[in-house]
């Protein structure tokens, strides 16, 4: 008799419940578009009551559609977006927006943290990020302290749904340590991070550690009435989505990379040995044991969709009125396009750098006969960019090329955008059947947590299948070489000089 395993997956851009079988067939998905309130520049935030409803409706949605009951669901799993902050008062009540990972309101905090890295690099293995949660507490207790005052549990974003789901409180230690809370060496908290960040009163608010396959605690009954799966059934501690995608596509060693294009740039890969802290990559717990290197910045897709926004109004009305996707209109655009149709440089910063921490997105070369298309298929190609040039830190580090990089993210919805990140990375790309890979991995993670399957390397392999393979075409790739050396050596040239073109915006906009 088959079992069946449903996963929330809470991605920053979309959250979804996925229902897979034991082999990994996906039965359904329920989707949302994860609710994103700005109410000053830089501040990413969601409402936690108007989540918890809309994650109440997709399940009933998702279990309607696999046509199934809720006593069938065998285990839950919680996957989340990384970073952020999710917090509850003494409690155990919301009273705080959750804080997105694309929130970048302790940009400066984070610049001045970084700066004297080399105080806790040998505890966290981990540089300092805006989103962070230990940057984002800190701005919290600067600048809000009436709210820092309330702060009863620290949670990262899965952990949050878990509670929503269980009512129990739990940190699941591989979230934790790509969160600069976690000594990497003992696998606990360490009271000198908390120290670090100016945070030392938090280190008493942080919740017992957890692994991805322990069970953490059932469906509760108010869980029940909200959700319709029953109350008891397992729920397990889950994992941050880039885990969850590097499972799920089969990404347990070093001999392949997962690369995730979504609304963050993520390039990892497991491996024995730690990144050193001058290789400016992160470090974290991967559920396997093994550690996981991970060189990311949020300059993906999600630009992508901004632009064509800017852009592309007009083409984006007519498609609806036909029936169809802007998108669907760009996948042909791209096939009858090659690397010598765009003639300028696309720097994907709208939501931030992998480089300079003050650059913003930016297209270099437009002249009098530019296009809207070539700016158009730049931004695809500078998205690529962004990629690789992430992926070249990692190479560093691990010494030789993988045999396979596999793709997840919005961005394998294109096959023709696929093709071209082969060709910008020079590497063969896989993609898996599953199109839900944050909603497989979790579903491989119940099946471990529940006995299913021993382990997960076993899980992965019954449970994964590659659908897909892009090789690298050798003409494509010389010219994404010259284009790519452009792009690096722009980079290079205005590094350090974003500044003054960040005192005039941020002036203007006062």
């Amino acid at each position: 008799m088959a079992s069946y395993f449903l996963t929330i997956d809470n991605g920053g851009t979309n959250t979804k419940v996925a229902i897979f079988n034991d082999q990994g067939d996906q039965l359904a998905v329920s989707a949302f578009p994860t609710k994103n309130r700005e109410r000053k520049a830089g501040f990413h935030e969601t409402n936690l009551d108007d989540l918890w409803t809309a994650l109440g409706a997709a399940a009933h949605d998702a279990l309607a559609k696999a046509h199934l009951t809720g006593d069938q669901i065998s285990g839950i799993s919680t996957v989340g977006h990384g970073k952020g902050l999710y917090v509850l008062d003494h409690d155990q009540q919301i009273f705080m927006d959750g804080i997105l990972s694309a929130d970048s309101r302790a940009e400066k905090l984070a610049t001045t943290f970084e700066s004297s890295v080399s105080d806790i690099f040998a505890i966290s293995h981990q540089h300092v990020m805006p989103s962070q949660a230990p940057v984002i507490l800190r701005w919290l207790k600067d600048h809000e302290p009436e709210n820092y005052a309330k702060i009863g549990a620290v949670l990262s974003n899965k952990d949050f749904i878990r509670f929503l789901i269980t009512g129990d409180v739990y940190q699941e230690i591989g979230d934790a340590s790509g969160n600069n809370f976690v000594n990497l060496d003992t696998e606990t908290y360490d009271q000198r991070l908390f120290d670090f960040f100016g945070i030392p009163e938090m280190f008493d608010k942080m919740p017992k550690l957890v692994h991805a396959t322990d069970q953490c605690g059932v469906v509760s009954p108010a869980a029940e009435k909200m959700t319709g799966i029953k109350a008891g059934t397992p729920v397990f501690g889950g994992m941050f989505d880039i885990d969850a995608c590097a499972i799920a596509t089969g990404v347990l060693d070093n001999d392949k990379f997962s690369l995730i294009a979504g609304t963050w740039n993520m390039n990892i890969f497991p491996n024995d040995t730690m990144a050193p802290e001058d290789s400016g990559l992160m470090n974290s717990i991967f559920p396997t044991g093994k550690k996981l290197i991970e060189a990311s910045s949020p300059t993906s897709a999600g630009n992508l969709a901004i632009i064509i926004k800017m852009l592309m109004t007009a083409e984006t009305r007519d498609a609806k009125a036909q029936g169809k996707s802007i998108y669907d209109d760009l996948e042909v655009f791209l096939q009858n396009t090659d690397a010598t149709f765009a003639k300028l440089i696309y720097f994907p910063f709208l939501y931030g750098s992998n480089t300079d921490p003050e650059a913003t997105g930016s297209f270099i070369g437009l002249r009098s006969n530019t296009t809207k298309s070539e700016m158009v298929r730049a931004v695809y190609e500078g998205i690529a960019f962004a990629h690789r040039y992430h992926v070249q830190s990692l190479l560093k580090v691990l010494g030789h090329q993988p045999q396979v990089v596999r793709m997840s993210g919005g961005g394998t919805n294109s096959p023709s955008w696929v093709q071209m990140f082969a060709d910008i990375l020079n590497l063969p790309i896989e993609l898996v059947e599953s199109n839900e890979l944050g909603g497989l991995g979790g579903a491989i993670t119940s099946a471990v947590g529940s006995g299913q399957y021993a382990t997960l390397e076993e899980a992965a392999a019954k449970m994964s299948r590659v659908k897909a393979r892009y090789e690298p075409r050798a003409d494509q790739v010389k010219i994404y070489d010259q284009k790519y050396a452009a792009y690096v050596s722009l980079l290079t040239a205005l590094d350090g000089s974003w500044s003054s073109l960040k005192a005039f915006q941020e002036g203007a906009e006062q």
